[in-house]
């Protein structure tokens, strides 16, 4: 049987409705992690299971996080990719997006790896900094007279496809997850301060451009720990500081 191993990562949902047929709709998919950024008695049990149907377990073994970024970073740490949906894209959120089809294709090339969907609030989306926290964005091509699609058609969308994907899926090695992902970034851009790069402008930036390659490169542990020595030694060559890498 498919198991889609992708966390679903709802970003303050204000509609307990919405969660129930969101459950659904990933239960439909063999989708099965879902994971709130909010608190938990704010919703209204009865309205969330109405609306799921059959699909309560997935409401019921549900994981929550505090309504914070730290929270939203905490829910998505365990994993290898953290593709945040949005319709809008600009100079403070990421410059391009990929359609479902392109994720779905990206993830399953990978398909051990743990991958995480964060979907914004019904109203607002996710804002910069939720969508900041994540190494990738989905764009859902629709009618751009009337582009917003309801939470749970568009959590169906997406999971529709990486199903769809997982059914021929060919496994691999191990991708490291988001976590130890910035462990290697924070790694490397300390050994370019080093070196004497972004002494005074330009670091946050570079460490955001550098998760997103490295996000796109699935690096497994083994290729993490290489690139973090490669960069010490460079480090050491230009200043001689240390033992020899």
């Amino acid at each position: 049987m498919t198991k889609v191993p992708c966390a679903i990562v709802l970003c303050r949902p204000e509609e307990s409705r919405n969660i129930g047929s969101v459950c659904r709709a990933m239960k439909n998919m063999a989708c099965y992690d879902l994971r709130i950024v909010g608190n938990r008695d704010q919703y209204d049990d009865d309205k969330v299971r109405t609306l799921a149907v059959h699909a309560a377990d997935i409401w019921e073994t549900a994981s929550f996080f505090p309504p914070t970024i730290e929270g939203l970073k905490s829910a998505i740490g365990d994993c290898s990719i953290a593709a945040g949906t949005t319709r809008r894209m600009g100079q403070k959120r990421k410059s391009w997006g990929m359609t479902p089809e392109q994720f779905a294709s990206h993830a399953t090339e990978n398909p051990e790896a743990n991958i995480a969907i964060v979907f914004g609030n019904e109203r607002t989306g996710l804002v910069d900094e939720e969508l900041g926290c994540c190494n990738l964005a989905v764009n859902i091509p629709s009618n751009d007279d009337f582009p917003s699609l309801n939470l749970s058609h568009a959590v169906q969308l997406v999971t529709y496809t990486l199903f769809r994907a997982y059914e021929t899926r060919q496994y691999g090695y191990k991708q490291v997850s988001l976590e130890r992902l910035r462990e290697t970034v924070s790694s490397v851009s300390a050994d370019i301060d080093r070196i004497g790069l972004f002494r005074l402008a330009g670091k946050t930036d570079n460490d955001v451009f550098l998760e997103g390659i490295l996000a796109r490169a699935r690096l497994s542990e083994g290729e993490a720990q290489r690139i973090e020595k490669l960069f010490r030694r460079l480090a050491w060559v230009k200043t001689g500081e240390g033992n020899e890498p």
